[in-house]
C-alpha cells in the first residue's frame, strides 16, 4: 500500500503528532494472517505472530514525491491500460497513523482489491477529546489531498475511487469542492466514484458543497445509520440534531444525485460508526459498487437483483434500506 501523510515525520522516521506543511510518502507491505476473519483488524497481542496478526513486513520512505509517483506508476503498469484504477482512502476522526494504515490493509484484503491502494493520512490527534483539533486538521489537509490526487494521475491512473470515513469524508468533499472552484475539469473526470462511510458533515453544509461540485462524480454513495452513536455525539457538539451519516429523511437530499445505503440494521458494534468496513455482508456490497453506476442509469425495474433491500427514490436521490437477511441472500 502507498501512503501520503501530512503528519510530521521525525529524522528517525517516527510519525509525530505535529502537522507538516510538506507531505511525506511511503510504501508499506502488510501481511494478513491466514486465519483472518472478514471485517476484523488483527492487532498484535503480545509478541507479534504472522499466523495471527497483521504485520508490517517492509516499508520504503521516498525522499520526495517523484519517487512515490514512479513507484506507483510501476505498480499500475502491471495492469492493462484502461483498468488502472487507484483507491484513495481517507481515514476519520480519532485515528492514529497505524489505525488508518491497517484499516486500509483490512479493506484491501477483504474486498480483494487488485489495483494499488493509497492511504491519505492527515493529522488526527488520535484522542476522543480532540474533535475541534481534528476538524481544523482536516481543513489543513485539503491541499495535501488535492496534490496527492494530481500525483496519482501523473503516475498513470485511469480512474480514482475516493473513499472517505467519518471526518475524512468531510475532508474528501471539501477537496472535491476546492477542485471544482479551481475548475480542474481534467482531475474531476478521473474520479470514477465517491464512497462516504458514516460522513461527519452537517447536512446543510453538504448540500452547499455538492451544489458547488455539481455534477457529482458517479456513483456517489453515502453509507448511513440511524444507530451511529459517534455521529449523534458529533451532532450534539455542533448544536444540530443530525449529521449526513445519520440523516433521517431522504427528502433533505432530494435534489442531489446521491445513493444512500441505510445500514442501520447492521449496527452491532459499540458505536455503529464503521459498519461498511466491519460487516462481511456489507463488504460484499462494497465490492460491487461499480455495478451501481450502470444500474442507476436504468429504470427501477432494472435494479432488481443487483441491489438487496428496499429502494426509495425521491427526485434525484435514491435510498436503499438494507437488512442482513436481504444482503446475505444476494
Amino acid at each position: 500500500m502507498f501512503v501520503s501523510t501530512t503528519r510530521q515525520v521525525e529524522p528517525d522516521g517516527q510519525i509525530s503528532r505535529k502537522r507538516a506543511t510538506k507531505a511525506s510518502f511511503f510504501r508499506y507491505d502488510i501481511s494478513v494472517p491466514p486465519q483472518h476473519e472478514v471485517g476484523e483488524v488483527d492487532w498484535p497481542r503480545g509478541k507479534p505472530d504472522p499466523q495471527r496478526d497483521f504485520l508490517t513486513t517492509d516499508f520504503t520512505r521516498f525522499t520526495d514525491g517523484g519517487g512515490f509517483t514512479s513507484n506507483l506508476a510501476k505498480a499500475l503498469r502491471t495492469h492493462p491500460k484502461g483498468h488502472r484504477e487507484v483507491v484513495v482512502f481517507v481515514h476519520g476522526f480519532n485515528n492514529n497513523f497505524a489505525e488508518g494504515l491497517y484499516r486500509l490493509a483490512q479493506l484491501s484484503n477483504d474486498m480483494d482489491l487488485q489495483n494499488p491502494t493509497v492511504h491519505y493520512s492527515w493529522l488526527s490527534a488520535g484522542n476522543p477529546l480532540g474533535y475541534a483539533y481534528d476538524r481544523d486538521s482536516a481543513l489543513f489537509a485539503r491541499d495535501g489531498l488535492e496534490n496527492l490526487l494530481h500525483m496519482v494521475r501523473d503516475a498513470g491512473a485511469d480512474q480514482i475511487l475516493l473513499v472517505g470515513h467519518s471526518m475524512g469524508a468531510f475532508l474528501t468533499v471539501e477537496t472535491l469542492r476546492q477542485m471544482s472552484i479551481s475548475d480542474n475539469a481534467e482531475m474531476r473526470r478521473l474520479i470514477s466514484g465517491v464512497i462516504l462511510i458514516s460522513p461527519d458533515i452537517d447536512v446543510d453544509l453538504f448540500r452547499q458543497q455538492a451544489t458547488r461540485i455539481e455534477p457529482l462524480p458517479q456513483p456517489f454513495v453515502i453509507f448511513t445509520s440511524k444507530k451511529d452513536r459517534a455521529l449523534r455525539l458529533a451532532a450534539r457538539l455542533s448544536g444540530r440534531h443530525e449529521r449526513l451519516g445519520n440523516v433521517q429523511d431522504i427528502t433533505e437530499l432530494a435534489d442531489l444525485k446521491v445513493t444512500l445505503f441505510d445500514v442501520t440494521q447492521f449496527s452491532n458494534s459499540v458505536t455503529g460508526h464503521f459498519n461498511a468496513a466491519t460487516s462481511p455482508a456489507l463488504l460484499k456490497i462494497l465490492k460491487r459498487m461499480h455495478n451501481l453506476d450502470a444500474a442507476f442509469r436504468n429504470d427501477q425495474a432494472g435494479r432488481t437483483g443487483l441491489i438487496p433491500g428496499t429502494i426509495l427514490t425521491v427526485q434525484k436521490a435514491t435510498q436503499i434500506i438494507l437488512s442482513p437477511a436481504s444482503a446475505l441472500s444476494q
